[in-house]
């Protein structure tokens, strides 16, 4: 009854810690506080995005609420296994060979590293084009390691409030020691790790925090962990220089458009999924699509198909795939020609 009679607490989030002890919170009733810590609190246990209970005049923590995911983490595609095998990649093979001495072999076998007393690395970066097979690459990593596959788009760590991006790193992390052996895969990451000529404003302040806090997670678990992270980007040269130090982003893969053996492999990969002529010669294909990436040339299969379909044969021909090549191909020239523009008149 006692507790029925007494003022409602007020839900607030711990932003920051200042150096007289006090902490900085956002109310859920809309402003930032600073406010004191009642004697019976742990200290050790207040940290920037915990949610704690306030008085009803928002001047005093007076508890500690539960921890609750967060649902943008709960929302991240997690998978437990993808179904990707190496022989899925085509025109990797290079970037597969690499990838499985320094993600998978360490989360199957760390103890040769061990014995040997050396330190695999803990990240990986692979940059390249959009449609290369960079997120392919991850997930069957994550597949031949038979770790959980966390994919997370770097631009969700970049949140409306103080601290949120910081607190959504961390509960990403903290997912993935629970999910253990896990690979997190951050797609993306210059939308939070460019360089910064300017942190003036709040927002790229927030970034800046989220990115450190990103940098401290990477920094604070042991290489031979069963996390391992991967990041990918299409835009290497604008990575702030603090990602690729030593212990973190330490082996950096590129994964460019395919060449020629390229193009025929991703060819056959997806044609022999498909009903077929005898006729198709995959040489000229592969001739016909250079500068393609892997994902145009899945477009090209799929747009064959539908010439087939429209009409009316169950079996793709030859002609089909040349028109599918010219169409994706006009298609992507307009997109760079909307480019171009864009970067003229901006």
């Amino acid at each position: 009854m006692e507790k029925m009679l007494s003022p409602p607490l007020v839900e607030a989030v711990v932003l920051d810690i200042l150096p007289d002890g006090r902490v900085l919170v956002r109310s859920s009733s809309g402003p930032n506080l600073i406010v004191n810590v009642a004697r019976h609190i742990d200290l050790s246990k207040i940290k920037p995005g915990r949610s704690v209970a306030l008085n009803q005049r928002g001047s005093t923590i007076l508890d500690l609420l539960p921890e609750r995911e967060d649902p943008i983490v709960k929302s991240m595609e997690v998978i437990e296994k993808p179904k990707v095998s190496y022989a899925d990649i085509g025109g990797l093979g290079e970037q597969i060979k690499e990838l499985r001495e320094i993600v998978e072999l360490p989360i199957k076998k760390p103890e040769l590293f061990r014995e040997l007393g050396i330190e695999p690395p803990k990240g990986v970066l692979l940059y390249g084009p959009p449609g290369t097979g960079k997120t392919l690459l991850a997930k069957a990593v994550a597949s031949e390691s038979n770790a959980s596959f966390i994919h997370v788009v770097a631009s969700e760590f970049a949140q409306k409030f103080v601290g949120e991006g910081a607190r959504i790193v961390r509960e990403v992390f903290e997912m993935a020691r629970k999910k253990a052996p896990a690979i997190i895969f951050i797609d993306e990451i210059d939308a939070i790790g460019a360089k910064r000529l300017d942190i003036g404003t709040s927002g790229e302040r927030e970034i800046q925090r989220t990115l450190m806090q990103l940098l401290a997670e990477i920094d604070g678990f042991n290489p031979l962990d069963n996390v391992k992270v991967i990041a990918a980007t299409n835009r290497i040269d604008i990575l702030d220089p603090a990602l690729l130090r030593p212990g973190r982003f330490d082996r950096i893969i590129e994964v460019p458009l395919p060449d020629l053996r390229g193009r025929i492999e991703i060819f056959n990969i997806y044609l022999k999924k498909m009903k077929v002529s005898e006729d198709i010669n995959i040489e000229i294909l592969a001739k016909l699509t250079e500068g393609f990436s892997g994902a145009d040339i899945k477009n090209v299969c799929i747009e064959a198909g539908y010439n087939a379909i429209r009409n009316d044969r169950n079996m793709i021909l030859m002609n089909d795939l040349v028109e599918a090549i010219n169409k994706i191909n006009n298609k992507k020239v307009k997109v760079q020609n909307i480019q171009e523009r864009r970067e003229k008149y901006s």
